[in-house]
């Protein structure tokens, strides 16, 4: 059973969220949407926000914030593992005096003197004039770029892309609170892959499809960034080699809306994206999932190999036995979250069997056996588990690989929530993802058994 503070903790954060649904059921949706209007928010000020840092930190990872959508609220907070980074030649003359240390994985982890100048080479700050901005200097980490405006690779690596989409039931949450932080900055070490956080808008300011629409703008804009890198590249290829004081090239889209993005440009692999959501967010990357599917080459360089659907917020108008015998489980319970789906749903399309609440309801395009290979992760006081471990079970009956893991005395967003952030099971969770993912983002193969 749950520790006695987490269930202390679980009657609190209840009383809480039902308090604040019923405020906007009782008429405050209608004003927060007018005040929001279509460009909507992505946090509520009551959640703990963490910064980013585009240096790498003692954990390895940079962040940065950036905003896609001139006509939303739309952004984004990249993670960048240093393992993208190349390594810094080591001088003839010196040698480590450091003894090989073994590190979590086996191996014999760097010494200490070369992470830090591998780090230092790589945060040390620029002018603006280097780093193609205004305005003092930039201090945070940018690859390094030729003077035809090309970006120089040194040996950079090329990372796999999970696009991750925070829970909060629709109605709250964010990219870049500090639970979400922690998490996704986990999920980047572990996978060794660009995690991109996604702040789509929120209910009731913005109500069904606008967070389903958001989750597949950034697919797109993931394919663009690839694509405009790759223009850019071949610009400079045609300028030839610069002399260095010529201006760094800036592609744009058609209409101006996109510019390369120097991260992903330099780091990331698009053709080996995968899809993470966690609650409501997985109903958000399962939707993505589909829509990447029916899109087809559509949306290349982009293709998603894979999905992790985390303690999806499935429901149905037809309940399970988990719905019955745990509709009051810990954190979030039944009567709750069917309260997050009225703020959700437009009245006119209020059903628990709405394509996006239920995926075991017919009609629900492509064929289930087009979709990609999906990991379902479930708790054992979760009452919206039995539908999650349903649609795997579909998903297996065409062939598709579609393991489920259930973790026991776990509740609803225990390896996420704020909380619960560092206990044994959201670790172990958090690598039990990535031994999985790897069978499909490896470029050698699949080296990594499940």
């Amino acid at each position: 059973m749950p520790s006695v503070a987490v269930k202390l903790y679980s009657v609190f954060f209840k009383l809480l969220l039902k308090h604040r649904l019923h405020g906007w059921i009782d008429g405050g949706a209608a004003a927060a949407t007018a005040t929001a209007g279509h460009f909507g928010i992505t946090s509520r000020p009551e959640e703990s926000m963490a910064p980013a840092n585009p240096s790498f930190g003692p954990d390895g990872v940079a962040t940065k914030d950036i905003h896609i959508d001139p006509l939303t609220s739309l952004s984004l907070r990249i993670f960048l593992p240093d393992s993208s980074l190349p390594r810094p030649k080591p001088h003839p003359a010196v040698r480590s005096l450091d003894p090989p240390r073994r590190n979590s994985c086996g191996g014999n982890a760097a010494p200490a003197n070369d992470r830090a100048a591998r780090r230092s080479s790589f945060d040390a700050p620029r002018s603006a004039a280097e780093n193609g901005v205004g305005g003092g200097s930039y201090r945070g980490y940018l690859p390094s770029v030729a003077g035809d405006g090309r970006h120089r690779s040194g040996g950079s690596r090329k990372l796999p892309v999970i696009l991750q989409f925070h829970g909060g039931g629709f109605i709250a949450g964010s990219n870049t609170c500090a639970a979400n932080d922690v998490f996704c900055r986990r999920i980047a070490k572990l996978c060794d892959v660009i995690v991109i956080a996604v702040g789509y808008r929120l209910a009731p300011e913005n109500r069904y499809p606008a967070a389903f629409e958001d989750g597949l703008e950034v697919l797109n804009w993931l394919g663009k960034q690839a694509n405009l890198a790759e223009c850019s590249k071949s610009l400079g290829d045609v300028k030839g080699g610069g002399d260095g004081d010529s201006k760094r090239a800036d592609i744009v889209d058609t209409f101006g809306a996109s510019t390369v993005e120097p991260w992903l440009a330099a780091h990331a692999d698009p053709s080996r994206c995968v899809l993470l959501g966690v609650s409501c967010g997985a109903n958000i990357a399962d939707f993505v999932a589909r829509k990447a599917v029916e899109a087809g080459k559509l949306i290349e360089p982009v293709k998603v190999v894979a999905q992790v659907l985390m303690y999806p917020f499935f429901i149905g108008s037809v309940p399970t036995h988990s719905e019955i015998k745990l509709a009051n489980s810990y954190f979030y319970d039944k009567s709750m979250c069917v309260l997050a789906w009225r703020l959700f749903l437009p009245e006119a399309e209020y059903s628990l069997d709405h394509p996006a609440a239920n995926p075991l309801v017919p009609g629900r395009g492509p064929p289930l056996k087009c979709m990609p290979p999906t990991l379902t992760v479930v708790a054992e006081h979760d009452w919206m588990r039995d539908r999650a471990i349903a649609y795997s079970e579909e998903l297996r009956k065409v062939n598709v690989d579609a393991p489920v893991l259930e973790y026991k005395d776990a509740v609803h967003e225990f390896a996420t929530l704020d909380m619960l952030l560092k206990t044994p099971q959201a670790q172990a969770c958090a690598e039990d993802i990535a031994i999985w993912v790897k069978k499909y983002i490896s470029i050698r193969g699949h080296e990594f058994s499940y």
